[in-house]
């Protein structure tokens, strides 16, 4: 009797113990379920680094920083979210800053330290800066090739920022110049979609202007790079200064800047 008991009584430990082993992984995966449902619980999300006010801190900086550089245009600022990787420590105060030297023009970056807290952490939030002005854009679908005249451009109000390509806001410097592809109806025209104009050469003499409200300064110079149209040249001043303009015209460039 003894015997049989002891059979019976191995007999359900072995069962037992076969569906303990085939109900373990299915337990350490609702284990490692639970244990993740705890983390995520205790580990705030990144971008609630920039919830309000740091959000509305960074957008308002943003802005009157925008606005000091283009003071008489309109000037609009998207605030983009910070690396979901990243972990911030729980802050009392925090200061927006200026990275770098680069103007807050199109896609650019804004610093944010935490300056009152545990722990000192410094992160840069992306920021899209618009801002919008009067631009000539194409009055009608227009073919590669086509050497642009007055009639072509219309004007409109055009996010200037929008690429680091400068916007046509003076007709003369787009009539007679030839563009590089097709472009559609309503486009803002911009450098690179034209040829440039190569208006002197390295060496040659040229006329340095300078303009500011109510007056004109010019001198002469000598060139010291290309004069390509849509980009920045370097001439030497008789004093021997070097100074860099814009090629505007032939063998004159334009200082003001």
């Amino acid at each position: 009797m003894h015997l049989r008991q002891s059979v019976g009584l191995l007999v359900r430990a072995a069962s037992s113990g076969r569906a303990l082993l085939l109900a373990l992984p299915w337990l350490m995966g609702l284990m490692g379920l639970l244990w993740l449902m705890w983390l995520a619980a205790w580990a705030p999300p990144a971008q609630a680094a920039l919830d309000a006010p740091w959000h509305a801190q960074v957008q308002q900086f943003t802005l009157a920083a925008a606005r000091h550089q283009a003071p008489t245009q309109r000037v609009e600022v998207d605030v983009g979210k910070l690396d979901a990787r990243l972990r911030l420590a729980p802050c009392i105060r925090t200061e927006p800053y200026l990275a770098g030297t680069a103007p807050l023009w199109g896609r650019s970056r804004i610093g944010l330290r935490c300056v009152e807290g545990a722990v000192a952490w410094n992160v840069f939030v992306p920021v899209n800066v618009k801002v919008y002005g009067q631009a000539y854009v194409s009055a009608a679908a227009l073919p590669a090739g086509t050497v642009l005249t007055r009639a072509d451009l219309a004007q409109a109000e055009v996010d200037l920022a929008e690429s680091p390509s400068k916007a046509f806001t003076d007709s003369l410097r787009a009539t007679g110049r030839i563009l590089l592809r097709a472009v559609p109806a309503g486009l803002v025209l911009r450098e690179s979609h034209l040829r440039p104009r190569i208006w002197f050469a390295a060496g040659d003499e040229v006329r340095l202007v300078a303009r500011g409200s109510g007056f004109q300064a010019v001198t002469t110079g000598q060139a010291l790079s290309v004069g390509i149209e849509g980009q920045p040249a370097r001439a030497r001043t008789e004093s021997g200064r070097v100074v860099t303009g814009a090629p505007i015209g032939q063998r004159e460039i334009d200082l003001t800047q």
